[in-house]
């Protein structure tokens, strides 16, 4: 992998073969934590696409990890980011955040929101280091969710 930043584009009909596969190598450690699979690797990605709702980011030509935003009344929600395990330290993540906030900012959301599960501790410490305030957790379709926002 090179250290060019990746392409960010959206999502075509033609990724989501690749788009399954980093769900599943990114959540599947998860599921001895959770003891089910997390909510991302249940999504409808073919719908997602359709609806022009996922981007991808391509490293050296390949898709190597997607961001899936989704418009409501007073945010931007962040629905999901994933990067293959196997380009993960390349920056990819980070410029799908600082994308996620320029999409919102072009939508006009004044602030951006997302969730994760309580039991992936790693993102609890990770989202607040990236400007994220916690606004709540709930138990939302079988999954204990803490919620985060922050303004744009």
């Amino acid at each position: 992998m090179t250290s060019r930043p990746p392409l960010i584009r959206r999502a075509r009909p033609a990724d989501l073969e690749a788009i399954q596969e980093i769900v599943e190598t990114a959540y599947s450690p998860y599921i001895p934590r959770m003891g089910q699979k997390p909510g991302p690797m249940l999504d409808d990605y073919a719908a997602l696409i359709a609806a022009e709702r996922v981007h991808v980011a391509e490293l050296d030509g390949s898709v190597a990890a997607l961001l899936v935003l989704l418009p409501q009344d007073d945010a931007m929600l962040l629905d999901n980011i994933a990067v293959s395990p196997r380009a993960q330290g390349h920056g990819i993540g980070r410029a799908l955040m600082d994308f996620a906030d320029a999409q919102s900012r072009a939508g006009g959301y004044a602030r951006i929101r997302l969730y994760t599960n309580a039991l992936m501790t790693e993102n609890l410490v990770l989202y607040p280091r990236l400007g994220y305030r916690e606004t709540g957790r709930v138990t939302e379709k079988g999954y204990d969710r803490v919620y985060f926002e922050k303004p744009i």
